[in-house]
């Protein structure tokens, strides 16, 4: 008689066998899963890191020093210190309160919505004039491009040169057909027309490549359909054309509105915001006390830059609602 042994276990089953095998394996291949999650997301996050680098260094950051700027009464010994006292809401009410808020919002306000009008119908109409693809279209389209290419402070000088009161080509193209000269930049009543004109010419390119470009994604069968059904030209740019661009116009527009809002440079060059501050805007404003006496006012400078971008978003985030609206 046999007996068996303490503690021996029987032999497994093959089936037993084989469903330990199959446990083992897929914990190896979730574990194989994870790691090529992980290994994916490490992947995302190094593509997203100098992204993210350059994003708080060159907005984040400058955001929250402005912030802090706005709410501190710094002064130039504070600044370098670093010590300022906080003073809440009191450089806001300071710009709010001088006599020089109001102008400057209602000539940002005209400078913005007039050159945006005017640059994104220019513009629209450019970029159907080329659609046609007619001989030398692509020549003439590139020599359109001209005005976005140059550097700024070229293209604000060259105004200034043709607006110039005594040797101005302007005036005296007006001299030539008997009209009387116009102090464009040394006159109240002119100095804001002239920096708006100068603007719209240098923003009717990017609205040219952009609807251009929108242009090129409207299918040709659907103009050869209505044309078969007698459409007239307006009626295929009214109920074709337009219709079918209004995605490309609002990021033209939205973009517009956001560069428009803080152009500083053109009306600084060209005018400096004056004479008498006729052409002052909130971004001139802005850099006018923060950096243009010998006491700068940092404080309300940088209240002024916060306002601006606080209407930047506003209008922003208006546009974009209304735009989604006439989608849905």
């Amino acid at each position: 008689m046999t007996t068996a042994r303490v503690g021996h276990r029987p032999p497994r089953s093959p089936a037993a066998r084989s469903g330990a095998a199959g446990t083992a394996e897929e914990a190896e291949a979730r574990a194989l899963r994870r790691r090529r999650r992980l290994r994916s997301r490490l992947t995302a996050l190094a593509f997203l890191a100098p992204l993210a680098v350059y994003l708080g260094a060159f907005y984040v950051y400058p955001l929250y020093r402005n912030l802090d700027l706005s709410l501190r009464d710094y002064t130039v010994r504070s600044f370098v210190a670093g010590d300022a006292p906080f003073s809440g809401w009191d450089n806001f009410r300071t710009v709010l309160d001088d006599p020089t808020f109001g102008p400057a919002l209602r000539h940002t306000m005209l400078f913005t919505f007039v050159s945006i009008a005017f640059q994104y119908v220019l513009g629209l109409a450019l970029a159907v004039f080329f659609n046609r693809h007619f001989r030398l279209a692509g020549t003439l389209r590139a020599l359109f491009l001209i005005p976005w290419l140059l550097p700024l402070i070229v293209s604000a000088s060259t105004w200034s040169w043709m607006f110039n009161s005594e040797s101005g080509v302007i005036n005296y193209a007006l001299h030539l057909v008997g009209a009387s000269p116009v102090d464009w930049l040394t006159s109240p009543d002119w100095a804001l027309t002239s920096v708006v004109i100068a603007n719209i010419w240098i923003g009717i390119p990017f609205n040219l490549v952009i609807l251009y470009s929108g242009l090129q994604n409207i299918p040709a069968e659907l103009y050869e359909a209505a044309s078969l059904d007698g459409a007239s030209a307006w009626q295929q740019f009214r109920r074709i054309t337009f219709p079918l661009l209004r995605p490309v116009s609002a990021i033209t527009l939205l973009l517009g509105l956001v560069y428009t809002l803080k152009v500083f440079d053109l009306i600084w060059i060209m005018t400096k915001g004056g004479p008498d501050d006729s052409s002052s805007t909130l971004a001139t404003w802005s850099y006018q006390l923060g950096f243009g006496s010998l006491l700068p006012k940092f404080g309300p400078g940088a209240a002024v830059g916060n306002i601006l971008i606080l209407i930047a978003l506003v209008f922003g985030l208006l546009y974009i609602r209304v735009q989604r609206r006439q989608e849905a």
